[in-house]
């Protein structure tokens, strides 16, 4: 079992940045693949990132590549998403999870999500 928490979202204007953390409980943080997905107000959750148990692996949708950094601190137990140059577009409920199954863009194929964390990107 394990239990995540999504914190750092905010508002921000547009060109701006944030850093999104996810902390998580147990010992066996350093065994997962994590994942970042989004949710905007009716429309489905989508793939933002993700990273390998080592790190060693990153993966971004083509929307954010250029942009957002996922990395991760296994002494900390905590995976990051670094944001840069923010849109409008960006405005979402940021979630992170648990990786179980490939491919590693689709929901379905993540367990153990955390409550999710606001980001609005103002114009």
């Amino acid at each position: 079992q394990v239990q995540l928490v999504e914190s750092g979202g905010g508002l921000v204007q547009a060109g701006g940045s944030l850093r999104l953390s996810c902390a998580a409980s147990g010992r066996t943080f350093s065994s997962y693949d994590m994942g970042w997905f989004r949710q905007a107000p009716g429309k489905e959750r989508e793939f933002v990132a993700a990273i390998t148990r080592s790190g060693g692996n990153t993966y971004y949708a083509d929307s954010v590549k250029g942009r957002f950094t996922i990395s991760r601190d296994n002494a900390k137990n905590t995976v990051y998403l670094q944001m840069n140059s923010l849109k409008p577009e960006d405005t979402a409920v940021y979630y992170c999870a648990v990786r179980v199954r490939w491919p590693n863009d689709r929901p379905s194929t993540y367990d153990y999500w955390g409550q999710g964390t606001q980001v609005t990107v103002s114009s």
